[in-house]
């Protein structure tokens, strides 16, 4: 004997099984080959891409803010103290200095000793303050509207100086409700 087996049917029953089980392993890899050809991706859309990075852009950036009230330290402004444990919320916020009323951060009404000038009143509105008010609530039920996860709550924000007239905050209360925002926080700086 020479290394061969006496029974060449056996011989020939293994060789048939190793034929076999590289038969069916080429066929697997053709079959794996052409799944993966069907499934490659032969160019990059850089267009989705940037609209993928601008929406995880944008979440991050509102997930990230820690305060949505932002105020300016001047000597015009210098909220009262208190022991509250609340965080301010992310609404329409009516600034009151000793100058001026904002909306937002942009000027609306000029103060002169407390007051507002006489062209800026009708009645006990505020006018251009009633008017950037009505914008800003549109803008609001707008989003409402098309995103039941932001509805619209009403709510403002004041952040008024310590000495601002009870009369003026009463007036500026008055033109907020006027534009359906009935709900009011008061910013305070947090005591230690």
């Amino acid at each position: 004997m020479t290394g061969k087996t006496a029974n060449p049917a056996i011989d020939e029953e293994a060789l048939e099984d190793l034929q076999r089980m590289r038969f069916r392993k080429a066929v697997a890899r053709k079959k794996r080959k052409e799944r993966e050809a069907e499934g490659e991706i032969k160019e990059l859309n850089i267009t989705a891409m940037m609209d993928i990075m601008t929406i995880i852009l944008v979440f991050l950036i509102k997930s990230y803010a820690t305060s949505s009230i932002t105020t300016t330290s001047s000597e015009d402004i210098r909220p009262p103290i208190s022991t509250t444990r609340l965080t301010p919320k992310d609404t329409i916020s009516v600034t009151i200095t000793s100058k001026h009323i904002l909306v937002g951060d942009k000027k609306f009404a000029t103060l002169l000793n407390g007051e507002v000038q006489k062209q800026d009143l009708s009645g006990r509105l505020i006018v251009p303050v009633d008017q950037a008010l009505k914008k800003q609530v549109e803008k609001l039920k707008y989003i409402a509207e098309r995103n039941p996860g932001a509805p619209f709550t009403h709510e403002l924000t004041v952040i008024g100086d310590k000495r601002v007239p009870y009369d003026l905050l009463l007036t500026v209360l008055y033109t907020a409700g006027q534009n359906e925002l009935e709900n009011y926080r008061f910013v305070v700086v947090q005591k230690d």
